[in-house]
């Protein structure tokens, strides 16, 4: 086994693997801001008509995660929907589908000046009037963006516009980093029968490749990546990761360590926060 384990981190010196009891970089977790006003500004996007629970379970999260401030901004549609624990809420227009619409975009404007850091949960619906409106926003916004669930999907024909953008995390399915790969006719085949070592190599070069950061769940275990280097923790959990919880700690994380994408990430994944 130790020989193995050798060969595998001599051909991959970039990867290092951490588990639950043996975190790679517990410096961060031990940095974590004691007092709120120094835990950063998350401001969460997302939700349409039919949906919102991801949004309102995120918003919990974060709070429990320790994050300084937390924002919402939903779609009007939902001003009757929402609970009132849930009371940092702002509200943009929305789209006959339910989502946020073009008018929002002032909101999204307002809510990015003020975070440290924006979380697109999903939720937001397949309406092209909002895909729009969040290739609009992520074009003008310049501060730390993470994006998750169906929100990576709604910016699907802005792909060159995500991998090319510094500061951005995607906790990504498989099936999402694929099509990814393919929009940008990035020339590496990801198939779902694929070696772990495989998956690892190819995105320590897309990371090279591009600036974006990357956090995929594939055969039991999370990735993550950034600048080239690769981080790989054991995950039976993925519903956590649909459910867009494991993209929030992620996100609150990272508020605290903003220059440290890649410890930050791989720490909120052994972070004992939620039961």
């Amino acid at each position: 086994m130790s020989l193995c384990y050798n060969s595998v981190m001599n051909e991959h010196p970039y990867w290092q693997k951490q588990t639950a009891d043996k975190p790679l970089y517990p410096d961060i977790e031990w940095s974590k801001p004691q007092q709120l006003s120094k835990s950063g500004k998350l401001g969460i996007i997302g939700g349409n008509k039919l949906s919102f629970i991801s949004v309102a379970e995120s918003y919990n999260t974060a709070i429990s995660t320790g994050a300084g401030e937390v924002r919402i901004l939903l779609p009007d549609v939902l001003k009757k929907s929402i609970p009132t624990t849930m009371t940092e809420v702002i509200f943009g227009s929305s789209n006959p589908s339910g989502g946020l619409a073009k008018d929002a975009l002032t909101e999204m404007k307002a809510i990015g000046e003020w975070a440290t850091e924006i979380l697109l949960i999903g939720d937001a619906g397949r309406n092209s009037e909002t895909a729009i409106i969040y290739e609009n926003f992520i074009q003008d916004y310049k501060g730390a963006l993470t994006i998750t669930r169906d929100a990576i999907d709604l910016l699907k024909n802005s792909s060159q516009l995500l991998v090319d953008r510094p500061n951005t995390l995607l906790v990504a399915s498989f099936s999402q980093l694929q099509k990814l790969f393919q929009s940008v006719y990035y020339p590496k085949v990801l198939t779902f029968s694929m070696q772990l070592s495989n998956l690892v190599e190819a995105i320590h070069k897309f990371t090279i490749t591009y600036p974006i950061s990357i956090t995929v769940f594939h055969q039991n275990t999370l990735l993550v990546s950034s600048s080239g280097e690769v981080t790989s923790t054991p995950f039976d959990q993925p519903m956590k990761i649909w459910r867009g919880e494991t993209a929030t700690i992620a996100a609150t994380y990272w508020l605290w360590s903003p220059q440290k994408t890649l410890e930050s990430v791989t720490t909120s994944l052994v972070a004992k926060i939620m039961p």
